[in-house]
């Protein structure tokens, strides 16, 4: 009687075992697309915050979250319930931590940064638009480069793309003229009332000087680059803007895309570059 009891238990046992091993390998298309996604939105969540103060936090936090699934998991009920009720209460004290990293997310999501990393902007993006950016006479803007970078005449130029710059600048510093390389080198020269901050170009016109821009979070960035550099990688991280940066030290022009930095060799190269980019 005694043996058949506990064969029954193991029986029931191994079958309910199954079951539950069966429906986990019984994957559907929906399953497959959720885990997709879960696993993109972790990847771009991580990209936005790597090299930040706050990944230690998010790190932090999902090890807790480890912890909790393992004592429920285990039946540590006491626990599992206090980690339990910190999570639920912790949902919201994220959002007031991480405001500044949630509000980049979505200007991440909404920026079409996203969308040319997959080659999709070129079926989103308006006719006028590409025609606009494809005008840029890029060529001033290099030749205005070159002779500043000689002089060693530090200078930080933004070209507007798809994304909206108009959030940098107010009515005390917006304006309208007409793009020259004479203009430029006057703008940046280093008695100029204008010099400090940056100037934003969109359309062959200068729309915006001595802007202040936000500056890059991140805490690696190479001991030779300044406040020049990092403001131009913090605004290409939020938008989908191109950034020119001469050093005031050495004379090097620093071209960033994306929130990578792409020192410059020749301007001939930098022709190039502009003439691709400006096309996309």
């Amino acid at each position: 009687m005694t043996y058949s009891w506990h064969f029954d238990r193991f029986r029931n046992f191994t079958k309910t075992l199954f079951l539950k091993l069966t429906d986990f390998i019984d994957f559907s298309f929906i399953d497959v697309l959720d885990i997709l996604l879960v696993a993109l939105l972790l990847f771009y969540l991580y990209k936005l915050l790597r090299e930040t103060v706050a990944i230690n936090i998010f790190v932090g936090i999902v090890f807790i979250y480890i912890i909790w699934r393992m004592t429920d998991l285990l039946n540590m009920d006491v626990l599992s319930n206090l980690l339990g009720k910190f999570i639920s209460v912790g949902f919201f004290a994220l959002i007031v931590v991480f405001q500044q990293e949630i509000r980049k997310f979505l200007l991440l999501l909404g920026s079409t940064n996203f969308a040319k990393r997959r080659n999709m902007l070129r079926y989103f993006r308006f006719l006028n638009q590409e025609k606009s950016i494809s005008n840029l006479h890029f060529e001033v803007l290099v030749n205005a480069c070159e002779e500043m970078a000689k002089s060693k005449t530090g200078a930080l130029i933004i070209i507007q793309r798809n994304n909206s710059l108009q959030f940098t600048y107010s009515n005390y510093n917006k304006t309208d003229i007409k793009l020259d390389s004479l203009i430029l080198q006057s703008i940046f020269f280093k008695n100029s009332p204008l010099h400090d901050g940056a100037v934003i170009i969109k359309n062959n016109r200068i729309i915006g000087t001595r802007v202040v821009l936000p500056l890059s979070e991140k805490t690696k960035l190479p001991t030779k680059y300044g406040l020049r550099h990092r403001a131009g990688l913090g605004i290409t991280e939020k938008t989908d803007a191109l950034v020119l940066v001469i050093s005031e030290q050495t004379g090097k022009v620093v071209y960033i895309k994306d929130g990578e930095f792409y020192p410059v060799d020749t301007f001939e190269a930098l022709r190039e570059t502009l003439s691709h980019d400006l096309r996309q």
